[in-house]
C-alpha cells in the first residue's frame, strides 16, 4: 500500500474518533404537557404514555393490583382484552413455559358475583413478589363451587385449599398461561 493511502486512512480514523468523542448538544426537551396533568400524576415526561388498566385480585388475604399483558389462549386473550379495554396479546408459546417458571392464579367460574374475568369474585394469586415461587407467568386454575349457595369470597390460597379440602369446591388445572405482573402487593409496588 502507498504511504499516501495509509496517511489518509489514519487521518480519517483520527477525525472520526475525535468527532465521536466531541461533546454533543443536549437533546431538545419535549414540549411540556399541561402543567396540571404532570403535577397531579407525578410522572413528568410521561403525559403521552399509554395507560394499561390494572386488575384487582387477592394474594395472602390482601388486595393486589396486576396487569394482563400476554396469554397462551386466543379466546382468553379476547376475553381479557374486552374486559380491560386494553389489548392482551395472544402468544401461544407461553403455554410451553416449563413448570419451574409458573405460579398459579385461581379464577372463579361461579359463586360470588364480582369483577373476576368470568363475572365472579376477583382472582386469587399464590406466590406474591418477595416469596419463593413468584413468577408473573400464571397458570390458570379454574375454581367451581359445588353448592353456589354456600359460596363466599376467598382471599388467599389457604382459603382455596381449605374449601377444596372440605369438598366445597373443585379445582380444574388448565394449560392456559397468562403473563400477570403485580403492580401493587402487601409491602410493595412498582
Amino acid at each position: 500500500m502507498s504511504k499516501h493511502f495509509l496517511l489518509v486512512s489514519t487521518l480519517v480514523l483520527i477525525f472520526g474518533l475525535l468527532a465521536a468523542c466531541a461533546p454533543q448538544p443536549a437533546p431538545a426537551e419535549p414540549a411540556p404537557a399541561e402543567p396540571m396533568a404532570m403535577e397531579s400524576s407525578g410522572m413528568e415526561g410521561m403525559a403521552d404514555a399509554p395507560v394499561v388498566p390494572a386488575g384487582l385480585a387477592y394474594a395472602e388475604g390482601q388486595e393486589i393490583r396486576f396487569i394482563h399483558t400476554e396469554v397462551s389462549d386466543p379466546d382468553v386473550a379476547g376475553l381479557l382484552s374486552d374486559m380491560m379495554t386494553s389489548p392482551v396479546i395472544y402468544v401461544p408459546s407461553l403455554g410451553d413455559a416449563p413448570e419451574s417458571m409458573l405460579a398459579d392464579v385461581y379464577v372463579f367460574k361461579n359463586g360470588v358475583e364480582g369483577m373476576g374475568p368470568l363475572g365472579f369474585q376477583p382472582d386469587v394469586f399464590d406466590n406474591p413478589p418477595g416469596t419463593d415461587g413468584y413468577s408473573p407467568l400464571r397458570r390458570i386454575i379454574f375454581v367451581s363451587w359445588v353448592d353456589e349457595s354456600k359460596a363466599r369470597e376467598l382471599k388467599s390460597l389457604a382459603d382455596v385449599v381449605d374449601a377444596e379440602g372440605k369438598g366445597e369446591l373443585t379445582l380444574e388445572e388448565s394449560n392456559i398461561v397468562v403473563n400477570m405482573p403485580f403492580i401493587t402487593w402487601s409491602g410493595g409496588q412498582r
